[in-house]
């Protein structure tokens, strides 16, 4: 008896130590890389809008007269999102005030069959930009900012763009023309949503980033030259401009519909590092700066571009956007 008790202790402990031997040698899960997952989904076919809208479609913007023009066959859905009591002084007839945060709880409820579009529409056009890109990159194809905001709408609203352009041209002296090199590639920034798919991601994601705001996504000029070391600068625009009427020193470019990809240059970004990514006028940097923020990067549109910086050597060079008189359309409001 005591010699099968033996056996079967013996028997025991060999089995023990066997599958402490085999869980010994099971390697540890590899951690989701959710950014990776999330930009692969983004930019496939299998994302909310099918394709990869940072190269193709962005920024997505209409001009006043075609919001005016739809809006009189009742073909436009305007959503407002400028604050309650500016709403209240002045808005396009039949637009919706709805705040920015609230913008995609708020479009999931309407029903857009009877529309050709959907205009986005705050004070300089910039953050209705950063909504739009939300919008968009959730499935919502009819989603546009109206370019320039009320500024164009009428005269009673466009001090924002009028006092940037009197104003336009505080940094002409200090923008050069040296090219200088991206970043060596590396890892994007390390997100923990604790979802694993690229859909579950997302939408975490975006859900973090209506919940900080335009206000965590945009930089002053003044802040960015004021200590230009604090940040990594993406000049978001064609590569002839780029050295003609110059760039922000030390700038990189990076070309639009083209070099942000995954398998270009977005991994040049860094991810430890504020990102200041500046255009022509900040409405297009406002589209990609709410998609490199979902990414997880400390990105930031530098309000009101190089209108607010080289306005004249803009209006010299040609083939820029510029804000103009003309652009005041004059429009009835309510």
């Amino acid at each position: 008896m005591k010699q099968i008790k033996f056996l079967l202790y013996a028997l025991f402990f060999m089995a023990f130590v066997v599958t402490s031997c085999d869980n010994d040698d099971e390697a540890p899960a590899d951690p989701v890389n959710e950014s990776e997952i999330l930009v692969q989904y983004l930019e496939s076919s299998d994302s909310p809008l099918g394709k990869d809208y940072v190269s193709t479609d962005m920024p997505s913007i209409m001009k006043a007269t075609d919001v005016k023009t739809l809006n009189a066959i009742g073909q436009v859905y305007i959503m407002d999102i400028r604050s309650a009591e500016d709403f209240a002084t002045g808005h396009i007839k039949n637009a919706v005030n709805v705040a920015a945060a609230d913008a995609l709880s708020h479009i999931e409820e309407v029903n857009l069959a009877d529309y050709t579009k959907v205009a986005v529409v705050c004070y300089t056009g910039q953050t209705a930009g950063w909504v739009t890109s939300i919008l968009r990159l959730s499935g919502y194809d009819k989603a546009f900012s109206m370019k320039w905001g009320m500024c164009s709408w009428h005269d009673d609203f466009a001090g924002g763009w009028k006092n940037t352009v009197a104003n336009g041209n505080a940094y002409a002296s200090q923008f050069e023309s040296t090219a200088y090199p991206k970043a060596d590639k590396g890892g994007m920034p390390q997100l923990s949503t604790g979802k694993t798919t690229g859909e579950e991601i997302f939408e975490a994601r975006v859900a973090a980033v209506l919940a900080e705001g335009f206000g965590a996504a945009k930089v002053k000029n003044s802040e960015v030259f004021g200590n230009l070391s604090n940040y990594y600068v993406v000049n978001y625009w064609k590569n002839e401009h780029y050295t003609d009427p110059g760039h922000i020193p030390g700038a990189m470019q990076y070309t639009p519909k083209e070099s942000m990809k995954f398998d270009v240059d977005l991994t040049t970004l860094p991810a430890d590092k504020q990102i200041a990514v500046y255009c022509y006028t900040g409405q297009t940097s406002a589209f990609l700066s709410a998609y490199l923020r979902i990414l997880g990067y400390n990105a930031k549109s530098l309000l009101f571009g190089t209108n607010g910086m080289i306005y004249d050597k803009m209006l010299a060079t040609g083939g820029m956007t510029v804000f103009k008189e003309s652009d005041i359309m004059g429009y009835e409001y309510e």
